[in-house]
This record gives structure tokens, sequence and C-alpha cells, in this order.
């Protein structure tokens, strides 16, 4: 029997989050763990007069890459991505792991030549996103994989991703147009301000906001949602956070990520595990040192930890930063080839 709450998730990311029209070229990126998603996806676009395309993933399809691939080959831009990114009219993401953990020992070199050289991609992304040229979004199908990072059953973790999206309500829409409203109180309170100080026990930071713009994030490009978040000045950051939650990036987890800054850029950064690969892609390029994105998470729905930052950069309490590239529509002019969000809990 099919779960009619994914067929209502299907709906939200179909109607709300991109909104398809007829004739929009829709290119929808999931693996095969999501295959009843990707069904009722497929069919909804369908519906709408959507023309879907697929990019589908099998479970160790990453970890071969990572593996057999030679080193300059691994650099290789996604071409059938890239076309999609740079004329199609929407994008729908589907995460959809089987195990989170396949890439922990994968050649951290080999990934980031791989996301040097579909760096262009991420680009189109925000670039045509900010215009309003492409409708795009990012969510989650519970696996195996994802309840076992976050110490659920899988049920239970179920349970926990279709509450979060609102999947299970009349008008979960609804839902996400009152977290609008919500949080552009504290939008407006930020508005006009230049400097923002954080201290804590896990922090001493100050950055600067003057003349940057705070978006409203409730559901369009993220499900779940709700956050606010800008593009720091790039040369403001002074002073040193230690992350509070491991930060995953490529299914590589770094504990206990410290990272200090000195006019925005970022002079030394250690971990209790995988300070290789931290080094590593803080050295990716010319960007990947600075912060693209400052954002304070306001999620009181996800209050826990999952291991997965899609929900956990919304926990209510948190803020997380980004290193690498920015949104533009926030101002930032921060460019790279990667975007990796860290997470800070000041509960």
């Amino acid at each position: 029997m099919s779960d009619p709450r994914l067929e209502s998730f299907a709906r939200i990311l179909v109607d709300y989050c991109t909104h398809i029209l007829p004739g929009d070229r829709v290119f929808i990126e999931t693996s095969t763990e999501a295959l009843p998603m990707l069904q009722e996806v497929y069919k909804q676009v369908l519906q709408r007069g959507g023309h879907p395309y697929l990019q589908m993933e099998f479970p160790e399809q990453r970890e071969l890459y990572f593996e057999y691939m030679p080193y300059e080959p691994a650099a290789h831009k996604n071409e059938l991505m890239a076309q999609a990114y740079e004329h199609f009219e929407a994008r729908i993401r589907i995460w959809s792991e089987a195990n989170t953990k396949a890439l922990m020992h994968a050649d951290t070199k080999k990934q980031s030549a791989w996301a040097e050289g579909n760096s262009s991609i991420l680009k189109s992304q925000f670039e045509r996103g900010a215009a309003g040229d492409f409708r795009w979004v990012t969510t989650l199908y519970p696996t195996r994989g994802y309840a076992s990072q976050a110490g659920m059953g899988f049920i239970e973790y179920e349970d926990f991703v279709y509450k979060a999206v609102h999947a299970p309500e009349k008008d979960p829409v609804a839902h996400w147009k009152s977290i609008k409203v919500e949080q552009e109180k504290y939008i407006h309170a930020l508005n006009g301000h230049d400097r923002v100080q954080l201290r804590g026990p896990n922090v001493d930071l100050s950055l600067s906001i003057k003349d940057r713009t705070f978006a409203n994030s409730y559901g369009l490009h993220n499900m779940p949602d709700g956050e606010i978040f800008t593009g720091p000045v790039e040369n403001s950051l002074n002073g040193w956070v230690r992350y509070t939650y491991p930060a995953v990036e490529m299914g590589v987890v770094v504990e206990g990520a410290e990272l200090q800054f000195e006019d925005g850029k970022v002079v030394k950064a250690t971990a209790r595990q995988r300070e290789d690969f931290l080094n590593q892609m803080t050295n990716t390029d010319a960007g990947s040192s600075y912060v693209g994105e400052f954002a304070f998470g306001l999620n009181k729905d996800i209050d826990r930890f999952t291991g997965h930052i899609l929900f956990d950069e919304k926990i209510g309490g948190s803020f997380h930063m980004a290193l690498g590239a920015g949104y533009p529509e926030t101002g930032s002019k921060n460019n790279s080839a990667i975007h990796w969000d860290m997470i800070c809990d000041l509960r």
C-alpha cells in the first residue's frame, strides 16, 4: 500500500517548492534507494505538464568513482548536470544514501578535483536561482542508512522526516507560509545593522553584515526548512569557532572542527578527526577558506542532531556558516567550488 504521506510530500515539492508549470524541464536527481518517492514525483511532474529528466545513482556509485577513476579525469564536469543547471527551468534533488559512510576513506584529492571541476554547476544554480530563472529544491527520502546515522529506528526516522516537512497535515503549504511571516520578524530586527558578535563556550567571533541582505528560507529551496541567512562581508570575520556537531561533507565526518579567522580568512583549521580532510577542503581554491553564508537555525520542530545537514542546520537555537560559495542574492561575492555548512549549537 502506498503511504499517503509520500503523495503529500511529492505535492509539496512539485506544487510549492518548484511550482512546476506546463512545458517546464525538470531535472530530478536521486538514487535507486528513493524509488517510491521518485515514482510519485515523476508522476506529479507529468500531471502538471512538465518534462522530467532523471539522474539516477546506485548505492556504490560514488564509492566506485573515487576508487577507480584516475586523478585527472576525476575533475571532469558532469555535462548532463551542467546542461540542466544552465538551461532547464527546475531541479528537484532527493538525497537518499544507503550508506552514509561510503566515502569516509575515499581519496580526498580526487574529491577536491571533482568539486573544482563541477564548480560552474554550483555557480549556475546560485546565479540563475537568484535571478528567478531556475527553481530548485533539495530534500531527503528516509533510508535505513540515514536512520542509523541519526540513532533512530527506521520507522521512527520515517515519522521524523514526514513530520519535519509537515506532510501528514491537511495543508502543509499553509504551515510553510506561516513560517515565512514568523521569520520576517527576525530579518526586520537585523536589517540596517553592521556588526554581529557571537560569544559563548564554543565561539568568540565577530563579523559584518553591513549592506548585506538576510534571506528568508521557508521551504522553497530546502524541505524541511526554517532559517534566515546572509553572506557576511568577506574580509570581516575575526576570532574563532568550535563546531559542536560533526561537519559532514561527501560522506566524510570531521569531528571537533575548530576554525580561526583573520580578516575573513581561515588561518588555522584543526579537528579531532579527519583534520587532513578539513584542510584539504579549505585549500580547494581561493574562496574555500572564506565564509559565503552565515545563518541562524529557527526550526524548533528539529530539536536533535541527525547527522544530515539538511535537518541539522535548521535546529532552532543554532547558527551555521558555510565555507566557500555564497548566495548572490544576499550580497555575497565569494566564489568557490565548495559550499560546506558547519553548525554550532547556542542553546
